[in-house]
């Protein structure tokens, strides 16, 4: 089915929106604050030499020095006949040498980047290693065959007298051959282009920096069923014209630009899906409704019948709510990027077809995913368990923080709740301190519940503990904070 790719850019963040059908169906966001380094070459240039610590500060350009280990020299790991090299670090490195490096861990605090000698280059498909001969599978292909003939498809593809070597991606499973071909062209252009810079300028420089959101839109989400890519960004825009000229050139004139009044995401409705995939409930068309919830173990989402009364019978409304919140609950998944362990809590079903159309309607529905995922099927309590693979963070992750007035738990004490804690605060304090007098400084719904119902429990505490008791309300205060001021 041919999908279409929306791109909003700000100087902030780019979002990204596919559309199937004029549905939004996934959101990626990346903001210019929280880019990383992680993937960065660079011609570096050795500033200092620790044989102590048999490791090296690199200048790569940016305010602190890099730190890079022994561990992380290839020629350290690769050396020696075979085997590991065993010359300490002062032996292969000397201070102003250039030395192309890639950047493995942020720089965190006081702390530099992290580098490596061995360098990666990530394709859709493939991931290309210039210094290393090997082709490796990922470990999460378990099976065999499916190895065996990936590794065979690969081969077949290489070039002959290519140097370096590969590690293929999951997503390959399902790749053509054409597809392949195509990574393996774009990532060893992509290395000879980083060569020829290496030879142009001096160290320290940025020779490559991991692609950016607009760009990886065309390398990893972008196929021949996208019928167009529209961005709002004329900068963008061209940028991603030259990107697609060198790399994907199929898809060069499927790039346009909107230029328009109105905001792109305004115009199709993408906002709605940003603040409807942000709600706890998800309205379906038959008039029932799915809860979900995020925790730190996992995600849960719950199918409701709610308003929603079929046709037939009980049965059939069941089967029926339960095949679209099948549909609705895959979507929900790419939409959110739930990943880890999700629980699907179905509408219960007697009927052993009904669950086994549910299941294979769940699964058809899944297979637009291009993340990893695994389901599991009806357990005996008749929830369905699955995972899916975390890329990222979620979405309600990247836009929002716990609710600071409920510290996230999604629900508060009631005035009452905190009305007859206050009562036991007093209580204890009293017992404690001998003061002339107890003032309450709380929430409007809190003193006004004291001022009315709880006032004759106010004024039985006032005469237990002899002391009187003072109210006043703080404008500032939740429903849940309070203080007790001792006079």
């Amino acid at each position: 089915m041919s999908h279409e790719i929306l791109i909003n850019v700000t100087p902030q963040e780019t979002r990204v929106a596919m559309l199937e059908q004029g549905i939004v169906q996934e959101l990626h966001m990346e903001r210019a604050s929280a880019r990383g380094l992680v993937g960065n070459i660079c011609l570096g240039r050795v500033a200092r030499v620790l044989p102590g610590m048999q490791s090296a500060f690199i200048d790569i350009g940016l305010e602190r020095a890099a730190f890079l280990h022994i561990a992380d020299i290839w020629e350290h790991r690769q050396g020696g006949h075979g085997g590991a090299d065993s010359r300490p670090i002062e032996k292969i490195l000397h201070e102003g040498q250039s030395l192309l490096v890639q950047v493995i861990k942020d720089p965190i605090g006081t702390k530099g980047a992290r580098l490596s000698t061995q360098v990666s280059l990530a394709g859709r498909l493939l991931v290309y290693l210039p210094q290393d001969s090997h082709i490796g599978i990922s470990q999460r292909i378990e099976d065999e065959t499916e190895r065996e003939m990936l590794r065979e498809k690969l081969q077949q593809q290489l070039p002959q007298g290519l140097p370096g070597g590969f590690i293929i991606r999951t997503m390959a499973e399902t790749a053509t051959e054409r597809e392949m071909k195509n990574d393996i062209d774009y990532l060893t252009k992509l290395w000879a282009d980083l060569n020829a810079r290496t030879r142009e300028v001096p160290a320290p420089a940025m020779l490559y920096q991991d692609l950016s959101l607009a760009q990886r839109v065309l390398r990893d989400m972008a196929t021949e069923e996208t019928a167009r890519v529209v961005v709002d960004s004329r900068e963008t825009f061209v940028r991603m014209q030259d990107f697609a000229r060198e790399y994907t050139p199929a898809l060069v004139d499927r790039i346009s630009h909107h230029g328009g009044d109105r905001p792109l995401f305004d115009m199709l409705g993408v906002e709605d899906e940003i603040e409807k995939a942000l709600a706890r409930r998800v309205d379906l068309k038959s008039g029932g409704y799915l809860i979900v919830d995020q925790t730190e173990a996992m995600s849960t989402i719950d199918v409701n019948t709610g308003g929603f009364v079929g046709g037939r019978s009980f049965d059939d409304t069941i089967f029926k709510t339960n095949l679209e919140a099948a549909q609705v609950i895959a979507r929900q998944l790419r939409l959110r990027n739930l990943g880890g362990i999700i629980i699907l809590d179905f509408i219960d079903m007697e009927n052993v077809d009904h669950r086994a159309a549910v299941l294979a309607e769940l699964n058809r529905a899944l297979e637009k995913d291009r993340t990893r995922l695994t389901v599991n099927g009806f357990t005996q309590l008749g929830l369905v368990e699955m995972t899916r693979k975390r890329t990222r963070e979620s979405l309600a992750h990247i836009l929002c923080e716990p609710c600071p007035t409920c510290q996230g738990r999604g629900q508060l004490k009631t005035p009452q709740t905190i009305c007859y804690e206050i009562l036991r605060e007093i209580m204890r304090e009293a017992k404690q301190f001998n003061a002339r007098e107890f003032r309450i400084l709380a929430s409007q719904a809190v003193i006004d519940l004291f001022l009315d119902e709880e006032s004759q429990s106010l004024a039985q505490l006032g005469d237990f503990i002899g002391k009187p008791i003072s109210l006043q309300v703080e404008s500032i205060y939740t429903q849940e904070q309070y203080d007790i001021i001792l006079i």
